[in-house]
């Protein structure tokens, strides 16, 4: 059976409270952020939600980032103690990126007709993931992000959590306009 949250029942009184825990929460970067030199993963200062204590929710969203090659992506989450669930990040792998060319040969740093392999594994709530970046000036990348998280009695912050993998002291960018999107389901 499907999910919904919450369930209306027959002649409750339609409210804009009620209305509005129906819809999904966005949040939206609305100015780039750059780290460097760090490798401390922090709180995205657009990308957080509040979560309920025993609530069910499930999340997607896209962020689009650069960097330079021998820093890449570092993402982490913060979540309420108690919380479980699984997240995954379709997005580039480490650097040096890794493709294939026309003659099924690997390819270091170098996209060709067939592209680059992604990262498709699914990862705790509560870990962290690296994804790659090309250090090419202008070529931004981006990682579409899934999850479903189960609340334990413990409301509190959802966020999006990041720095670089390897400390630089040219910055890893998250630019404006990546964002997520948060539907409670239970």
């Amino acid at each position: 059976m499907a999910e919904a949250y919450p369930t209306p029942l027959a002649g409750q009184r339609i409210t804009a409270s009620l209305l509005r825990s129906m819809q999904p929460q966005v949040v939206r970067k609305t100015s780039d952020t750059s780290r460097a030199a760090t490798t401390t993963v922090t709180p995205d200062p657009h990308l957080q939600f509040d979560l309920v204590a025993g609530g069910v929710y499930v999340m997607d969203g896209w962020i689009k980032y650069d960097g330079p090659s021998a820093a890449d992506l570092n993402i982490d989450w913060s979540v309420p103690s108690g919380t479980l669930g699984e997240w995954v990040g379709f997005g580039g792998g480490l650097s040096p990126m890794i493709s294939f060319n026309a003659s099924a040969v690997l390819v270091t740093d170098s996209q060709q007709s067939r592209g680059y392999t992604i990262r498709t594994e699914s990862t705790d709530v509560a870990a962290s993931r690296a994804f790659g970046t090309l250090g090419l000036t202008g070529v931004q990348l981006s990682v579409a992000l899934y999850s479903t998280l189960r609340v334990g009695s413990v409301s509190g912050t959802y966020s999006l959590d990041w720095a670089q993998v390897t400390s630089d002291a040219s910055p890893v960018t998250l630019y404006t306009d990546s964002w997520l999107r948060l539907q409670r389901i239970a």
